[in-house]
């Protein structure tokens, strides 16, 4: 459940500083200031340099002269002048080059500057999460990762066009893919590992011999891991294979000779399995995976006008004066659930002013689980709440989401506007915006009629709304009956908002509202609304979430004379 709490929250804005930087990856926001960061130490970098180039050129300059001195038949130590040169370089000159105190001082300066961003730069998790994203891209995009490796973001398989293609080609080097590999490795993730080890062994074998500063492992690392992750896959000829490569370059490794061994009497023996066909992990217990990433891979979600005549775009007053000058652009995308898209909701000034608002307040977003919040690495992006006090722009917001809505935004029965920034392979699976019966919460994405690993069955759409538990009903303002969702920005790719079982998605348009109900009128909630917001493949995406409470709308969205509706 996305933005429990709201209100909680809305208040510390005024009383709490911004958050310390933490968890680069969950937001794209967080990645652009690290570069910053990066920018300050490659001007130190460069400075480093500068100094340590002029010193260098100074030691060229001795040790010529001194060669020079070495290699002239006439020179001879019986000439005093040159005896006292010799003993001075000997006891002052050749000291002062290997103990250089100007070496020291510009060693100094560049730790000196590391220390001053060494608080601000990404941690361990960052560089964990970065690896999963790559995987999340690999697997919900079905990216080859050989082609991501090279910097190309394309599907597996021959004769698929690339789904993104930067204007810059960036490719992995064999470090970042081992990195990869092994974050899957230390999960058990073999279906992952082995993909990604590959690509590192085959560039590691590449450069093998060669030293280069951005590596932290090796070709033997590699093997190692490539090695195991085959045997645990049960293809231990292939394990073999590599355990034997490894100690070609490192025999004296006892582990591995012993491994090379075992592998060895498993094969004779015949109690090797045959390689099982490698099953991709499902975390994430999502019955509705393949239609969930199927809908993230359309390129344009929405049905023809044609299938579907009842669909429409009008401008739209909505009965408010506050539309009569500048209408609503309003685009009817699916009837059921119902789901309007409004073009140019909010102007780039508008865009952007949300932005900085919420940019220093931005935290890693939660979700409910129980009558609890947490973080879930099925949702990626840091978000921040926002009063319409918080500046005019804000106001004007609400008082336009109000008049197209025509529901009443006042407190208690809104809750305040999340503004949310995704990270790397930012995303949200499938889940309701309405608290749900039973415990179908947000910490287990819901299905319809599944078993959840607590043992309880999710219940059936027309059970939906009825739990009194969720954190939403501290509000007192009853569930959440509506939705309006605006894109800030744009993205180069990826990145819809996809409803699964209605079977449609809309992509990112900038300064565009998304609206839809998520009650139905007798106040159950609507299973069709069940949505995701799919990876970001490339891009910064911002959105702008208002949720709006059925309390306080009793008159302004009357339950129908039909108690199914």
């Amino acid at each position: 459940m996305r933005g429990l709490g709201a209100l909680g929250l809305g208040v510390l804005l005024v009383l709490v500083p911004p958050p310390a930087p933490a968890e680069t990856y969950t937001a794209m926001l967080s990645v652009r200031r690290a570069l910053g960061s990066e920018g300050r130490l490659l001007r130190r970098l460069r400075a480093y340099l500068r100094e340590e180039s002029g010193r260098l050129r100074r030691l060229a300059r001795f040790y010529e002269k001194v060669q020079a001195l070495h290699q002239d038949p006439k020179a001879s130590v019986d000439n005093p002048l040159l005896a006292f040169s010799l003993i001075k370089r000997l006891h002052s000159d050749w000291p002062n080059v290997i103990y250089s105190d100007e070496a020291t001082e510009n060693t100094q300066a560049l730790h000196d500057g590391f220390k001053e961003v060494e608080q601000e730069l990404p941690g361990a998790e960052d560089l964990d999460g970065a690896a999963r994203a790559l995987m999340r891209l690999q697997d919900v995009y079905a990216l080859s990762v050989k082609g991501m490796a090279n910097g190309v973001f394309q599907r597996a398989g021959a004769g698929w066009p690339p789904l993104y293609s930067p204007s810059r080609r960036v490719s992995l080097s064999a470090d970042d893919c081992f990195h990869v590999g092994k974050v899957a490795y230390d999960t058990g993730d073999y279906y992952h590992s082995i993909a990604w080890l590959e690509e590192a062994v085959g560039l590691f074998r590449l450069s093998y011999g060669s030293w280069n500063p951005e590596d932290r492992s090796s070709l033997e690392d590699a093997l190692d891991h490539l090695a195991f992750s085959y045997f645990m896959a049960g293809n231990i000829s292939h394990a073999l294979s590599l355990s034997k490569e490894f100690l070609h370059y490192d025999p004296s490794n006892r582990r591995v000779a012993r491994n090379v061994v075992k592998y060895e009497k498993l094969l004779e023996m015949g109690t090797a399995t045959s390689p099982r066909p490698l099953q991709r992990p499902n975390g994430t217990r999502l019955q509705s995976r393949d239609a969930y990433e199927e809908l993230c891979q359309r390129s344009g979600g929405q049905p023809s006008l044609e299938q579907f005549p009842r669909l429409s775009c009008s401008y739209e007053t909505n009965g408010s004066p506050y539309l009569l000058l500048q209408p609503a652009k309003k685009e009817v995308v699916q009837i059921q659930p119902y789901v309007a898209l409004y073009h140019d909701f909010v102007s780039d000034t508008e865009a952007e002013t949300i932005k900085g608002l919420a940019g220093p307040w931005l935290q890693r977003s939660v979700v409910a689980s129980g009558e609890k919040q947490q973080k879930a690495e099925y949702r990626i992006s840091k978000s921040a709440w926002l009063k319409d006090t918080a500046d005019p722009v804000v106001r004007a917001l609400e008082q336009r989401i109000a008049a197209v809505t025509g529901l009443d935004l006042r407190p208690p029965y809104a809750e305040y506007l999340q503004v949310v920034n995704y990270g790397l392979g930012g995303h949200y699976e499938p889940h309701f915006d309405h608290a749900t019966g039973g415990r179908c919460l947000q910490a287990e994405p819901c299905q319809r009629g599944t078993v959840v690993p607590t043992g309880l069955t999710v219940p059936t759409p027309s059970l939906l709304g009825q739990s009194r538990k969720s954190p939403l009903y501290r509000m007192k303002s009853g569930n959440r009956i509506a939705t309006v969702m605006i894109y800030l920005s744009a993205v180069e790719a990826g990145g819809s908002t996809a409803f699964i079982y209605a079977n449609f998605s809309v992509p990112v348009v900038k300064n565009a509202a998304l609206f839809w109900w998520n009650l139905r009128r007798n106040g159950d909630g609507d299973g069709d609304t069940l949505h995701a917001g799919c990876p970001v493949l490339a891009g910064d995406k911002w959105v702008a979430n208002k949720w709006i409470h059925e309390h306080g709308q009793e008159f302004r969205r009357p339950c129908s004379t039909n108690a199914q509706d």
